[in-house]
Protein backbone atom coordinates (compact mmCIF):
# COMPACT_ATOMS: atom_id res chain seq x y z
CA UNK A 1 0.00 0.00 0.00
CA UNK A 2 1.14 3.40 -1.18
CA UNK A 3 2.40 5.73 1.77
CA UNK A 4 -1.02 8.17 2.36
CA UNK A 5 -3.84 5.99 1.42
CA UNK A 6 -3.99 3.72 4.61
CA UNK A 7 -7.43 4.87 5.82
CA UNK A 8 -6.47 6.07 9.85
CA UNK A 9 -2.66 5.33 10.08
CA UNK A 10 -1.97 6.59 6.71
CA UNK A 11 -0.56 10.58 5.94
CA UNK A 12 -2.77 11.81 3.58
CA UNK A 13 -1.76 11.59 -0.03
CA UNK A 14 -3.50 10.57 -3.52
CA UNK A 15 -5.66 7.35 -4.56
CA UNK A 16 -6.02 7.17 -7.80
CA UNK A 17 -5.25 10.55 -8.94
CA UNK A 18 -7.92 12.18 -5.79
CA UNK A 19 -7.00 13.62 -2.31
CA UNK A 20 -7.73 11.00 0.54
CA UNK A 21 -9.80 12.50 2.98
CA UNK A 22 -9.10 10.68 5.72
CA UNK A 23 -12.34 9.83 8.23
CA UNK A 24 -10.25 10.78 11.18
CA UNK A 25 -10.60 14.50 9.76
CA UNK A 26 -14.06 14.34 10.69
CA UNK A 27 -14.35 12.66 13.98
CA UNK A 28 -14.98 14.86 16.82
CA UNK A 29 -11.95 15.30 19.07
CA UNK A 30 -14.42 15.01 21.91
CA UNK A 31 -14.94 11.51 20.75
CA UNK A 32 -11.27 10.41 21.34
CA UNK A 33 -10.33 12.50 24.09
CA UNK A 34 -11.94 9.88 26.49
CA UNK A 35 -9.25 7.32 24.66
CA UNK A 36 -6.37 10.19 25.64
CA UNK A 37 -7.48 10.62 29.01
CA UNK A 38 -8.18 6.51 30.39
CA UNK A 39 -4.25 5.84 28.08
CA UNK A 40 -2.43 8.36 30.06
CA UNK A 41 -4.39 7.97 33.57
CA UNK A 42 -3.84 4.08 33.07
CA UNK A 43 -0.20 4.95 33.67
CA UNK A 44 -0.42 7.30 36.39
CA UNK A 45 -0.41 10.03 34.59
CA UNK A 46 -3.05 13.53 34.92
CA UNK A 47 -5.81 15.01 32.55
CA UNK A 48 -4.32 18.31 33.72
CA UNK A 49 -1.05 16.89 31.79
CA UNK A 50 -2.89 16.07 29.17
CA UNK A 51 -4.39 19.58 28.72
CA UNK A 52 -0.92 20.57 28.98
CA UNK A 53 0.25 18.68 26.03
CA UNK A 54 -2.51 19.37 24.05
CA UNK A 55 -2.65 23.23 24.66
CA UNK A 56 1.25 23.00 24.21
CA UNK A 57 0.99 21.43 20.93
CA UNK A 58 -1.99 23.58 19.86
CA UNK A 59 -2.14 26.68 21.39
CA UNK A 60 -5.57 26.65 22.57
CA UNK A 61 -5.92 27.17 26.46
CA UNK A 62 -7.70 25.17 29.32
CA UNK A 63 -10.66 27.10 28.22
CA UNK A 64 -10.64 27.00 24.55
CA UNK A 65 -10.34 23.60 24.78
CA UNK A 66 -12.85 22.54 26.76
CA UNK A 67 -14.95 24.67 24.47
CA UNK A 68 -14.11 22.54 21.13
CA UNK A 69 -14.90 19.21 23.64
CA UNK A 70 -17.84 20.22 24.75
CA UNK A 71 -19.27 21.77 21.11
CA UNK A 72 -17.74 18.61 19.60
CA UNK A 73 -15.18 19.77 17.20
CA UNK A 74 -13.90 17.75 14.67
CA UNK A 75 -9.96 17.42 14.30
CA UNK A 76 -10.01 19.19 11.15
CA UNK A 77 -12.17 22.39 12.74
CA UNK A 78 -9.69 22.29 15.93
CA UNK A 79 -6.92 22.24 14.18
CA UNK A 80 -7.29 25.11 11.83
CA UNK A 81 -8.24 27.38 15.36
CA UNK A 82 -5.32 25.75 16.45
CA UNK A 83 -1.76 27.83 16.54
CA UNK A 84 0.46 24.96 16.14
CA UNK A 85 3.83 25.17 18.71
CA UNK A 86 6.81 26.13 16.55
CA UNK A 87 8.93 23.63 18.62
CA UNK A 88 6.58 20.83 17.24
CA UNK A 89 9.04 20.26 14.38
CA UNK A 90 11.22 18.30 16.94
CA UNK A 91 8.68 15.57 17.20
CA UNK A 92 10.01 12.45 16.00
CA UNK A 93 9.40 8.69 15.94
CA UNK A 94 6.53 7.09 14.83
CA UNK A 95 2.67 6.37 15.38
CA UNK A 96 1.34 3.27 13.83
CA UNK A 97 4.65 2.80 11.65
CA UNK A 98 4.28 6.16 10.28
CA UNK A 99 7.32 8.60 10.87
CA UNK A 100 5.83 11.67 11.97
CA UNK A 101 8.00 14.04 9.74
CA UNK A 102 7.14 11.97 6.53
CA UNK A 103 3.79 12.33 6.86
CA UNK A 104 2.72 14.47 3.59
CA UNK A 105 -0.61 15.52 4.73
CA UNK A 106 -0.39 18.57 6.90
CA UNK A 107 -3.75 17.88 9.15
CA UNK A 108 -2.74 14.59 9.36
CA UNK A 109 0.95 15.57 10.22
CA UNK A 110 -0.66 17.26 13.09
CA UNK A 111 -2.64 14.95 14.54
CA UNK A 112 0.23 12.00 14.82
CA UNK A 113 1.95 15.13 16.60
CA UNK A 114 -0.61 14.82 19.03
CA UNK A 115 -0.98 11.07 19.01
CA UNK A 116 2.69 11.16 19.40
CA UNK A 117 2.92 13.32 22.72
CA UNK A 118 0.07 11.35 24.56
CA UNK A 119 1.99 8.40 24.23
CA UNK A 120 4.88 10.10 25.29
CA UNK A 121 3.27 11.17 27.95
CA UNK A 122 1.91 7.73 28.81
CA UNK A 123 5.44 6.11 28.60
CA UNK A 124 6.49 7.76 31.89
CA UNK A 125 8.70 10.35 29.65
CA UNK A 126 8.80 13.56 31.92
CA UNK A 127 6.70 16.53 30.85
CA UNK A 128 9.60 19.19 30.13
CA UNK A 129 10.58 16.88 27.84
CA UNK A 130 7.23 15.64 26.40
CA UNK A 131 6.94 19.71 25.96
CA UNK A 132 10.41 19.60 24.02
CA UNK A 133 11.65 22.23 26.85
Amino acid sequence: MALGTRAYGGCGGVDRGRLVKHRIFTIAVADVYPHYVTKVERKGRTKKELHQVICWLTGQTEASLKKHLAKKTTFEDFFAASRLNPKAKLITGSVCGVKVHEIQDPLMRKIRYLDKLVDELAKGKPLDKVLRG
